[in-house]
């Protein structure tokens, strides 16, 4: 039996990975992207924002839509989707067929990754569920900070359509797998929907949601035209540009392993110390961004604080205002994120039109200072000993 659950939990790991590396991948591919369909850096940005729209719409949604439906037979049906959409992304040459081959799966993304949480909790001990959880997070740090990197790299090293195949694989193998190896798993119990929305009523889920909304807009206004960057303004080449990438990405994870910890000892503090010291990593990369050696130092200290923000704190700050529909919190969770990525890339292309790329940096300033009034008035209407968040513990 725990050999099963341990299965279970490991596919459901890197299923959540393969979708989210769907989603975040391609970023480290908007320079050729924008070669590849002859358009702009900031139209090869719809490929980010409007992916990411499709979830933040569908992500309150679906999921409560779903969640009466055998859950094995849900699985299958999102990843066959995402497998469907990286094969057509691959061979199509036409950017709407592209865009429109991104935008169906963005709204079967949300369905995948809230029914990943509840079937790990699920399938295990009501104290082992925290635990079981925290292994699918593996897979969603994982999928947000090594998806642009690895795709990144494949581009460099050998094509585009070699990268965009990653994404089509890794889909493809837990398709298969969840075929094979993933039991039955009709539903027998759930809550209703009128249970689940009502925690809408509570002001502080809103003021939760304007929050995440806002922090992750400051990390991927910028993030999401990293690579642009590098090759623009710090003038780094191509094989150097990956491997910053993979800087990212591994002190994210750390940042995620970190943040982890901290948050059950001192979330108040960590959700207000975290975008400060952000803010001031943003300064110092304005003006050193240009020098490749400050960049590389830059980039490790900004890696381990967004990815203690992406997943994290921005969940943290969700489930921890809704613990009694932990399900329909996950999908808020998820959406509220993606409306984030969604502002935050389309400013940062309207910064990049406007002014320049070397002024990306001030989307994330900006989206901070509007975010911090928001924390601190957070920070003060909760108090952790009314809301439990054992679910939360790493």
């Amino acid at each position: 039996m725990a050999k099963r659950n341990n299965l279970l939990i490991f596919i459901l790991t890197i299923g959540v990975f393969g979708i989210i590396n769907t989603e975040m991948g391609v970023i480290g591919l908007l320079p050729s992207l924008a070669d590849h369909y002859n358009v702009s850096v900031t139209q090869a940005g719809l490929l980010v924002s409007l992916f990411a729209l499709g979830i933040a719409i569908s992500g309150p949604v679906l999921p409560l839509l779903f969640s009466g439906i055998n859950r094995k037979k849900v699985m299958l049906l999102v990843l066959g989707v995402f497998v469907l959409g990286n094969i057509i992304s691959i061979f199509t040459t036409n950017f709407t067929i592209a865009l429109i081959a991104r935008i169906i799966p963005a709204f079967f993304h949300p369905i995948y990754c809230s029914l990943a949480f509840t079937v790990a909790a699920d399938s295990v001990s009501k104290e082992e569920a925290p635990k079981a959880v925290s292994k699918i997070f593996i897979g969603v740090s994982a999928g947000m900070v090594a998806g642009v990197p690895i795709a990144s790299f494949i581009d460099s090293a050998v094509s585009y359509e070699m990268a965009m195949a990653f994404f089509a694989i890794v889909n493809s193998i837990v398709f298969i797998a969840t075929l094979i190896f993933v039991p039955s798993m009709p539903v027998e119990e759930r809550l209703s929907y009128g249970t689940q929305l009502s925690v809408l009523k509570k002001p502080m889920i809103w003021l939760s949601i304007v929050t995440v909304i806002l922090l992750n807009s400051a990390v991927f206004g910028v993030y999401s035209y990293f690579a642009e960057y590098l090759k623009t303004v710090t003038n780094m080449s191509p094989n150097t540009i990956s491997l910053t990438l993979f800087l990212f990405g591994g002190a994210s994870i750390i940042g995620n392993i970190v943040t982890g910890k901290l948050l059950i000892h001192s979330p108040i503090k960590s959700v207000g110390a975290f975008p400060l010291v952000l803010g001031a990593v943003y300064i110092i990369l304005f003006f050193t961004g240009q020098f490749t050696v400050p960049m590389e130092m830059i980039t490790l200290i900004w890696g381990i604080l967004a990815g203690g923000i992406m997943a994290n704190i921005n969940q943290y700050l969700i489930a921890s205002s809704a613990p009694e529909a932990p399900d329909f919190a996950n999908g808020l969770f998820i959406s509220a994120c993606n409306v984030g990525t969604t502002i935050g890339t389309a400013a940062g292309g309207l910064f990049i039109s406007e002014m320049g790329i070397q002024y990306i940096v001030l989307v994330g300033l900006l989206s901070l200072l509007l975010g911090l009034p928001c924390i601190m008035l957070r920070n003060y209407m909760y108090n952790p000993t009314n809301n439990p968040t054992k679910q939360l513990s790493r």
